[in-house]
Parts: C-alpha cells; structure tokens; sequence
C-alpha cells in the first residue's frame, strides 16, 4: 500500500503523458482485460503463445543436440565452449535488424530471434552438466554392455539433470523475452505490437496495463518452468 501511494503521489506530480498513477493505471488495466481497449487482445496474446512456444521448441531441440554433440567430443567440445559463450555475451538486440531482413515482419523473426536466445543458455547447460559427469561412470556403465540409450538414461540424465533444467529454464525466459521483444521493435501483431501501439500513440495508461499483462505472461512460463525443475529435483533424490 505504501509503494501504491508513493507511485500515485509521484505520478500525479509528473508530466500526465509520461507517468501514469495506480488510479488511471488500474482502470485502465480493467478495460484491457474486458477487452474494450483492444477486443482483439485474445488474438494476439494466443499469436504471441504460438510464437513463444515454436521458439522454445527450436532452441530445446538446437540446444541440447548442439550440446550433446559438442559434449561427446571434448575436443569439439573445448574448442567451441569459449566461442558460444562469447557469442552469448552480445547483446541480443544487436542480432534483430539481420533477422528482420531475412524473415521480415511477419511471426518468422520473432520465432528466430526468441530462438536465438533460448539457445545458448541450453546448449552451454548441457555441455557443462556433460562435463560434470564423471567420465570412468561412463566406461563402467559401457564394460557391463550398456546400450547407449542405457548410459544417456541411466548415467548422464542424472548426474547433468540440475545443470540441464536450470538451462532449459533460463532458456525459456530468454525465448519469452525474445518473442515479445520482437514484437516491441518491429510487428503487426502480437503483444508487443499493442505496446508498441499503446506507446506510440502516447496512450501511457494503456501501455502500463499491457506491459502488466505482458508481465503475468512471462511468470508464468517462469512458474511452469519451475514447477517442471522441482519435479526434475524429486526424481533424482
């Protein structure tokens, strides 16, 4: 209650076009949600779910058979290690103008662009729980005529499962973050694009509550994400 009073009475001193109070903010969140504000709302939220859902596929399926490749060769594997997390380290934003020019406007950038983000936290993940597998559990495993299905299910998925569901949960936020800020900087639908939309037209209350809509998407993936990790945590204690 305290930080609601603190942001009417700070909102209502600035600029009105620039700093929205709780009590425009709020009834504006209620138009939005009613649909009245924007009736389509339903469509976009479901096209961004559909773009979310397709990038975290991609950067699932690239992660993790990019980084078991490169974890089953340790040479491959050390040589490209430093060169993934340094293509990592470089802000996302600076890869979306090239994404733009080869997919266009349409859901196909956003889904590359989520993509791209998702995937390297997945594949460092599963190079680095790789890793801290102990290789001779491995060779004992192989010398009792395990199968390769056997080590992968019975060795490795357990010993890497915290360091592989940390990184796919990573990944997914990345993938959410990505899509919708896709949409942010260039679409014609989507989430995003009614922010953007809302900003544009300088419609501040409106923009607030669609960032707060924005804000209960992206918790919960990370609410999913985390009830799937717990489970992951039980399964292996």
């Amino acid at each position: 209650m305290v930080a609601l009073a603190l942001w009417e009475v700070a909102a209502r001193l600035g600029n009105p076009l620039l700093y929205v109070p709780p009590s425009a903010a709020l009834p504006a969140l209620r138009d939005v949600l009613a649909l009245r504000s924007y009736p389509d709302l339903l469509e976009h939220l479901w096209l961004t779910a559909r773009e979310i859902a397709a990038a975290y596929a991609l950067a699932v399926a690239g992660g993790v058979g990019v980084g078991f490749v490169l974890g089953g060769q340790r040479v491959l594997g050390r040589a490209w290690a430093p060169i993934l997390a340094a293509l990592y380290a470089v802000p996302a934003v600076v890869w979306y103008p090239s994404l733009m020019l080869f997919f266009g406007l349409d859901a196909a950038s956003k889904i590359a662009f989520g993509f791209l983000l998702g995937f390297f936290p997945i594949t460092l993940a599963v190079l680095a729980g790789i890793r801290q597998v102990n290789p001779q559990l491995i060779t004992v495993a192989r010398s009792f005529g395990a199968s390769r299905l056997s080590v992968f299910v019975k060795v490795l998925l357990p010993g890497m499962l915290f360091t592989l569901v940390g990184g796919l949960r990573t990944g997914l936020a990345l993938a959410v973050i990505g899509v919708i800020v896709g949409e942010i900087l260039g679409s014609k639908a989507g989430v995003g694009s009614l922010i953007n939309h809302a900003y544009g037209l300088a419609r501040t209350a409106d923009y607030v509550a669609l960032v707060l809509v924005t804000l209960v998407l992206i918790v919960l993936s990370d609410v999913l994400a985390s009830s799937i990790e717990r489970r992951a945590r039980r399964w292996t204690t």
